[in-house]
């Protein structure tokens, strides 16, 4: 924790904080501010005198984004040195709205159309609010923005000529938050889903999902006051939000200057676009990432036989296998990572992944960026330079995972490509897909990295290269919406190279609850795919949880099974075969659900927002829906409520409307809670009021053609038009199809109108008995069937 104060008055003990107090400069330059605070107030010339000072710039890097940085000493190494975020990856948009600034003999403003902030330059009275036209978002106002001296007990630490530097230096901004405003983000975060009144610190670190630490620390929050906050640094960050002053959210940052980007949105989804302008949208995955992935677990023991025997075992049981992953062993044990299949259990590795191929199965394998002092390329990459160093140019060792292993640099150029080129082995032998795994352990003490990166920076951003190289790999293989990870370790930008999946929880229903608040977390930092390990990792799930669980798993962007001891193979955990009937079930839903899954991948790509969506992101008007933990949208469109208990009881809140469940085709009525009971064959699943989604005839994969045979589901609402798209399953980002939906009184229509529907289709109106239809035939209440080629059917009831 860092806290600096003790209660609103005084600074905690051996703690020192220069406020800044005062504008001792003022600048408004044609597009930004610049000004000097002083930390004890002018009342005459002798004042000028021992008042340490921060530099202040504040500008708009695109519409709706203010940025404002605080600068102690600017020629400091936490100031100049390396690593910093790749930011604007695909560009800085020119402003829609003209900058403007001014200065007053009591003001600096700043603003960029409706978005402003203004600095009270005031003798006495420095002050920074922002605004969207006229109302306040928040500031920084009485001791608000500071320099701080902690952990020192010296009377007079700035006339310690010996060691200007003793104790430990921050900068702090504390930003007020207005009554009842909520903070969500920070990354994968498994605790209360709202984060007021917790302390926050931005450190990966492998702590499972049971506990505060996560391994995908972003320095982004959301809040419900209309705003987000980015801090552009890969450092340490603490934030005390609510937790240290009630009224605040606290930033610390260790060393000389502290900056953020104040990013506004009209709604929730906005500040999210608006974000992933500066950090990068998520590349879109493959459409085979998103069936079902098998994993041979952890610590087990297995071989080429057990992996022939699982798949021969789903295929057996009619499940449909997208994915076989290959987790640790599959390299021989204190050699990892070699990158070479272990020959004593699979002798022929190459031969296998063929086989496995020509049955449609796409390969997954386990990687980390540790390689063991015994694996056979480690003294090669020592001997080369390729490994994080020691101050006297030993190569930085480790025990804690394997032993005596080295770290790759990925800031050097030559060892970025001799790793990619163990990798393009195995791409070469059929590997589709890496697990990168890890990437959180990087030391901080004594290190030195090729490029001189500061090593607590690089202790969060080294996940950053770690997965941007190993995507490099399969995107230059594979090819622009062909490339995919399976990724654990993040920080921020990681979300262009999907996917991620949420750690290692225990099997228990409180787990799979807490993995779901750790995935919504997650989602509102930018991360738009996302997987879970499907039963729980630690432990072996009894087999009410496994198929409460599967439910979940497979109303998931993604989908794995995967533990540590023990297969999650479903008949080894239900010996009465009812889990694997549950798994077949929910993996043919979701094939059927494909278009709509895609098209929704793609909005995500497209947009930054992300597929897991907190129920606010499209319900910001209901204040109920702030509070909501234990549901989500699974896009736009559908209304997922996972059963976490084991008396087969959910809870879940509707907003307003009729909503339709897509599993049971049952009608319920928000807004307000609702209390229902599911075998495990269902699980609420619902349409929302006033919108359509299609779903394809499913199969054995889910690579088909998704327009084939479908079926337009409408949830109808008096006034709804909307576009529905069907993705092309050749042009992968592309739309085959796009439908227009609307209804007016007693009438709803659905159009074709971009390209041409090749085979009979259907229009089911979920909520309304047809009576008569135009251009189909009714075949059932609510159904009508159309012809091939046909370009419009209107119903009415």
């Amino acid at each position: 924790m860092v806290k600096f104060s003790h209660g609103c008055w005084h600074p905690a003990p051996d703690t020192i904080i220069d406020w800044a107090v005062e504008t001792v400069k003022a600048t408004a330059r044609e597009d930004s501010l610049y000004f000097v605070t002083a930390s004890k107030p002018i009342s005459f010339r002798g004042d000028t005198l021992n008042n340490p000072t921060l530099t202040h710039h504040l500008s708009s890097p695109i519409d709706n984004v203010l940025y404002l940085s605080s600068t102690h000493w600017r020629q400091q190494k936490s100031v100049t040195q390396a690593p910093n975020f790749e930011l604007f990856p695909r560009g800085q948009d020119t402003h829609s709205a003209p900058i403007k600034t001014t200065k007053t003999d009591e003001a600096l403003t700043f603003s960029v159309g409706e978005l402003n902030a203004t600095v009270n330059t005031q003798p006495k009275a420095f002050d920074l609010s922002f605004r969207h036209k006229q109302k306040q978002l928040t500031r920084l106002g009485w001791r608000s923005i500071g320099y701080v001296k902690a952990g020192t007990t010296a009377l007079h630490p700035k006339a310690n000529y010996t060691d200007p530097n003793k104790g430990r230096r921050w900068v702090t901004y504390q930003l007020q938050l207005g009554v009842g405003d909520k903070v969500y983000g920070l990354g994968e975060r498994f605790g209360p889903f709202a984060k007021n009144g917790q302390t926050i610190e931005m450190w990966n670190d492998d702590g499972g999902t049971g506990s505060e630490l996560t391994y995908k620390n972003i320095p982004f929050f959301i809040t419900s006051a209309g705003y987000g906050v980015f801090i552009p640094t890969s450092s340490f960050v603490s934030l005390e939000i609510q937790s240290e002053r009630t009224t605040r959210v606290n930033i610390a940052v260790p060393g000389e200057t502290l900056s953020l980007y104040l990013i506004y949105g009209a709604t929730p989804k906005d500040i999210l676009s608006n974000y992933s302008k500066i950090t990068g949208v998520p590349a879109l995955p493959p459409a085979w990432t998103f069936g079902l992935w098998l994993s041979t677990s952890f610590t087990t023991n297995y071989d080429e036989s057990t992996v022939t025997s699982f798949l021969d075992g789903m295929k057996e049981r009619q499940i449909p296998v997208s994915v076989f992953h290959f987790d640790c062993f599959w390299m021989p044990g204190f050699e990892w990572c070699d990158y070479e299949f272990d020959k004593d259990y699979f002798p022929d590795a190459a031969g296998q992944l063929r086989r496995m191929k020509e049955k449609g199965i796409r390969i997954c394998v386990w990687i980390n960026p540790y390689i063991a002092q015994e694996s056979s390329i480690f003294d090669e990459a020592a001997e080369k330079g390729y490994f994080i160093k020691r101050g006297d140019g030993s190569v930085w060792q480790y025990d804690f995972w394997q032993a005596g292993m080295g770290f790759v640099d990925f800031t050097n150029p030559d060892a970025c490509k001799w790793y990619q080129d163990k990798l393009q082995k195995l791409v070469d032998m059929g590997v589709d897909s890496f697990k990168t795994d890890f990437g959180e352990r990087i030391p901080t003490g004594d290190t030195v990295y090729f490029d001189g990166s500061d090593p607590a920076k690089m202790h969060n951003y080294y996940a950053y290269l770690y997965n941007k190289v190993t995507f490099e790999v399969l995107e230059k293989n594979y090819g622009k919406n062909k490339a995919a990870l399976f990724a654990r370790s993040a920080t921020a930008g990681c979300q262009q190279f999907p996917v991620h999946w949420g750690g290692d929880p225990y099997s228990t229903f409180e787990a799979m609850a807490e993995t779901l608040r750790g995935g919504l977390s997650l989602a509102l930092s930018g991360f738009g795919y996302w997987a879970h390990d499907i039963g729980g990792f630690e432990g072996k799930p009894d087999p009410a949880l496994f198929k409460r669980w599967i439910a979940f798993g497979l109303f998931s962007s993604h989908s794995r099974l995967h533990g540590s001891a023990s297969f999650r193979v479903p008949w080894l955990i239900d010996s009465t075969e009812e889990a694997s009937k549950v798994l077949k079930h929910f993996v043919s839903i979701k094939h059927q659900l494909m278009p709509y899954l895609y098209s929704q991948a793609i909005i995500t790509h497209r947009t930054g927002i992300p597929m897991l969506r907190a129920m606010f992101l499209e319900f910001p008007q209901d204040p109920a829906i702030w509070y909501l933990d234990q549901q989500y949208m699974l896009g736009d469109s559908l209304l997922i409520a996972p059963v976490f208990s084991e008396d087969s009881t959910v809870t879940y809140y509707l907003p307003k409307g009729e909503w339709c469940g897509i599993l049971d085709q049952k009608i319920r009525t928000g807004p307000g809670y609702v209390t229902e009971e599911f075998d495990f064959y269902g699980l609420p699943a619902l349409l929302r009021p006033g919108s359509a989604i299609v779903m394809g005839k499913g199969g054995e994969k889910v690579e088909y053609d998704w327009a084939d045979s479908m079926k337009v589901l409408v949830n109808v609402e008096e006034g709804m038009d909307t576009t529905v798209d069907v993705p092309s399953h050749e042009q992968l980002g592309e739309k085959a199809l796009s439908l227009k939906v609307t209804a007016s009184g007693s009438r709803v229509s659905v159009e074709v109108v971009h390209g041409t529907s090749n085979s009979a289709w259907k229009v089911v109106v979920m909520n309304r008995k047809v009576s008569s239809a135009d251009g189909g035939e009714v075949s059932s209440e609510g159904e009508v069937s159309v012809a091939a080629g046909a370009a419009k059917v209107a119903m009415s009831w």
